[in-house]
């Protein structure tokens, strides 16, 4: 990626066996497969975590919007540990 300055690109992905599309930078797209490949899970996987875990709020965000944060978040704590 030369820019991180791109608008999102959607793709599809498959969430507890329903598909539905997601759109992401590619920053955001490269940050997800990061943790897919350190995790060693699908990226699938990884997009069905921070959607079981945006349901549970009192107030949850839009999918895109929660893989945004929890990406965020994860960067965060990667970087205190």
């Amino acid at each position: 990626m030369q820019t991180p300055y791109h608008p999102p690109v959607k793709r599809s992905v498959e969430i507890a066996g329903h598909k539905t599309s997601i759109s992401l930078e590619p920053l955001f797209w490269d940050m997800l497969q990061s943790v897919a490949e350190r995790e060693s899970l699908p990226l699938n996987a990884i997009i069905a975590r921070v959607d079981a875990e945006r349901i549970v709020v009192d107030n949850p965000p839009g999918l895109a919007t929660a893989v945004r944060l929890w990406l965020a978040a994860d960067l965060l704590k990667s970087r205190d540990q």
